[in-house]
C-alpha cells in the first residue's frame, strides 16, 4: 500500500479557499549549497477566487523551519512577508486589497545567502512553490 502512493520528492504547499484544495510541489528547487543545481517541474497550483473568501496557505514542518518568504501578487503591487523560523506554517491571504486590488497569486519562496566573484553575498531563492488564481 505504501508504494501505491509514494512520499513526494519535495515538501508541498496546500492552499484552500471556497470547497477547493490544491496541494502542489515546488515550480522550481535548487541544492541550498549549490544554488545552480536545479530541478525545475514548473509545477503550480489554481485556485478560483472571489472578493469574501480569502485563501488558507499551509506550509509544512520541512518549509516552516527555515526563514521563508510569501510574495502574494496583487494588480497595483506585491506584498512581501518574510517569516522566522518555525514562526509560522499558516497565512490567511486576502483576496481583494483596499489599495492594491484583486489578488493574482501567490509564491513560497526559500531564501538562501549566495556569494558572487566579488565576494559580494546577496539573498537567492533556491525553492520556490506558485499558486495563481483565476477571478469568475
Amino acid at each position: 500500500r505504501l508504494s501505491r502512493n509514494p512520499a513526494p520528492e519535495h515538501p508541498e504547499i496546500s492552499a484552500y479557499t471556497r470547497g477547493q484544495l490544491v496541494r502542489i510541489g515546488p515550480y522550481q528547487y535548487c541544492a541550498v549549497l549549490n544554488p545552480t543545481d536545479c530541478e525545475t517541474p514548473h509545477t503550480d497550483g489554481e485556485l478560483t477566487v472571489d472578493p469574501r473568501h480569502p485563501v488558507q496557505l499551509s506550509v509544512p514542518s520541512a518549509i516552516a523551519a527555515a526563514p521563508w518568504v510569501l510574495v502574494r501578487s496583487y494588480e497595483d503591487s506585491d506584498v512581501v512577508n518574510e517569516f522566522r523560523p518555525g514562526s509560522t506554517h499558516a497565512v490567511t491571504i486576502p483576496t481583494m486589497d483596499p489599495h492594491r486590488g484583486r489578488l493574482f497569486g501567490l509564491a513560497v519562496q526559500l531564501p538562501t545567502i549566495v556569494r558572487d566573484e566579488q565576494g559580494n553575498e546577496f539573498p537567492w531563492t533556491h525553492a520556490e512553490w506558485s499558486v495563481r488564481t483565476v477571478w469568475p
